[in-house]
This record gives C-alpha cells, sequence and structure tokens, in this order.
C-alpha cells in the first residue's frame, strides 16, 4: 500500500513539474494527435488541455507544415531516434507572439524544438515527445549582431559622399574581373570618367557645392547601371565603372549616353545654377594585358586623350592614335 502511495505522489511531482518548467512540452501519438499539452504550451497559445488533446496537432495549428513535420520526425518513430529543429533552421514551430520585454523587436517567438521517441513497455515507440524551448532573446541578439557585421563591412566598401563602392573595394573588384577575363577569355570594359574643370566648381561655388555636383554624378551613375556593373568613386572628382561581358564600343555608347546625362544636369547651390560635363575614357580588356593596371592605363590613356581633345567626350583606347 505505501509503495502505492509513494508511485502516486512521485506520479504527481512529476506532472506538477512537467507543467511548471519554463518550456513546451507536447506528447504525440503516431497520428499526430495531443496527448499532454503543459502550462507553458496553454499560456502561449491560449488553448487549454481540453481544446487540444485528442485532436490533430495540425487542425489546432494549421501554420505549422504538415510534410515537413511528419518527414522531420519520421526517424523518430522509425528508428527510435532523436531529432531537433533550431531557430535558424526554421524559427519557430508554433507561431506564438513574443511578449518578452527585452526583446520585443521580435513579432513572434524564436524557438528551437527536439523530437524525443516514447518507448511504450513493450519497446516500441508509439508516441512522441516534443520539447520547445523560448530562445528569442539568444536569437534576436545574433541577427542583430550579423546585421552590425553586415553594416561594418559595407561601411568598410562604401564611399560616406557618394555611397559608391570606395577606391579599396573597388580596386579589389577590378582585380577580381581581370582575372576572371584573362582565365576564361571572356569580354569586359572599363571606364573611367571624372568631372571637367571640377576645381574651378569648388574655387567659384565653395566646396559644399562641389560635394553636391559629386553626389549627383553618382547618383545619375547609378541609375544607368545593370546589377553586374560595378562602379566606384576611385578618389575626388573621378569614378571608374567595371562592364562586365561588355565589348568597348558597347560600353562607349554607354558611356555616351551617361556623358550628355550629366551635361544636360543643372544642380542649384544657394540660388546659383551649376551646370558641367565629364570626361570618359574607355579600355576593353585583352588577352595582351599582363596585370590589372595595365588596363586601368588603358583606360586612363583615353580619358586623358579626351582632355587633351575639348573635353566633354568619350574615347574608346586606341593603341594606334594614343600611343
Amino acid at each position: 500500500m505505501s509503495k502505492q502511495v509513494l508511485d502516486i505522489t512521485e506520479f504527481h511531482w512529476m506532472m506538477d513539474m512537467l507543467q511548471t518548467i519554463d518550456v513546451g512540452l507536447v506528447v504525440l501519438d503516431a497520428d499526430f494527435n495531443v496527448q499532454v499539452w503543459n502550462s507553458f504550451m496553454e499560456n502561449h497559445s491560449g488553448l487549454s488541455p481540453d481544446k487540444v488533446k485528442g485532436k490533430s496537432l495540425f487542425a489546432s495549428f494549421n501554420e505549422i507544415p504538415e510534410n515537413w513535420l511528419r518527414k522531420k520526425v519520421r526517424s523518430v518513430f522509425l528508428l527510435k531516434n532523436r531529432t531537433f529543429t533550431t531557430w535558424e533552421q526554421r524559427p519557430f514551430v508554433f507561431k506564438f507572439k513574443n511578449y518578452r520585454p527585452i526583446t520585443g523587436t521580435a513579432k513572434y517567438m524564436y524557438q528551437n524544438t527536439t523530437f524525443i521517441p516514447l518507448s511504450s513497455t513493450d519497446g516500441c515507440v508509439k508516441h512522441m515527445c516534443m520539447i520547445i524551448y523560448d530562445v528569442t532573446d539568444i536569437a534576436v541578439n545574433k541577427l542583430a549582431l550579423n546585421q552590425l557585421n553586415v553594416n561594418l563591412k559595407n561601411l568598410s566598401r562604401t564611399d560616406q559622399l557618394t555611397q559608391l563602392n570606395n577606391r579599396g573595394y573597388w580596386e579589389d573588384c577590378l582585380n577580381n574581373e581581370f582575372a576572371r577575363s584573362i582565365r576564361y577569355d571572356t569580354v569586359s570594359s572599363l571606364l573611367m570618367f571624372d568631372i571637367d574643370h571640377f576645381k574651378q566648381v569648388n574655387d567659384q561655388y565653395g566646396h559644399p557645392a562641389g560635394d553636391k555636383v559629386i553626389r549627383q554624378v553618382a547618383t545619375t551613375l547609378k541609375g544607368m547601371l545593370r546589377s553586374t556593373d560595378i562602379a566606384g568613386r576611385y578618389g575626388g572628382e573621378e569614378f571608374g565603372v567595371i562592364l562586365a561581358g561588355t565589348h568597348g564600343q558597347e560600353a562607349l555608347l554607354l558611356a555616351e549616353r551617361l556623358r550628355a546625362e550629366i551635361a544636360a544636369l543643372k544642380i542649384q547651390a544657394d540660388g546659383q545654377e551649376i551646370t558641367f560635363t565629364i570626361s570618359i575614357g574607355i579600355g576593353e580588356i585583352s588577352p595582351k594585358l599582363s596585370q590589372p593596371i595595365d588596363w586601368l592605363k588603358q583606360s586612363d590613356t583615353a580619358l586623358y586623350y579626351c582632355k587633351e581633345n575639348g573635353r566633354n567626350c568619350c574615347a574608346l583606347y586606341d593603341p594606334h592614335k594614343m600611343a
């Protein structure tokens, strides 16, 4: 008799513990009908045990992908193996709202879930236990850290005035594109351009106006680029654009469009109207080039050719007339 009383006492003690632990505990049978539903699950779902017990989990929570869950826990029933899913694989199994004050930015509770086989006295697994851990604090902190790292990485690559790639990162892209084009014998073109008589703009209208001109050039440039083009601020009023998969003549057409759009701009600064032009030099990659600096020198040579021939024009590098 005392043994029976002890067993009942231990059973009630165990059930009380399962009800009060700060994790979700759900027991399902092989048909995914709910058999146990603890207080954590009741508090976060708003459904009392009598509302879900004996009913299909998928009927009560239709946001749970049935095919995914059945496939996920197949080994639990067949092989008697534990399995789990983390918030990084799937943010949550149960779509519980997040009410934690520290991680109030998260709309829903991030969860790690462990699936445990429950063997009966004959050794068969007829039930499975799901343990749901609230890991919202951990998830939100990690996501914030990841975003911070992304922002820092972008800052290290970005020119703050123009929001184009800065010179260091753009030169890395230039080196990579050169190596790729030479290795796979593909075509690419390089545009180098600067603002004509930019010193006069600064001297006449002031450096804030000069910065405004540079920003507007960058904005106009970005509006004309394809997703594969890589633009950067090379320094001061000089810019570079890598045009992958583009022949020199095609690059010349783009350059002419850019030149014309820039020439049509009218920048307002302190009640004054500023107009300006750019000159663009273009170099097409060639197997004869041995290193990226040679490609850059071609475009620079073409750019200086434009300067010597009146500015406000574009030129494709020609070794016969630009030696």
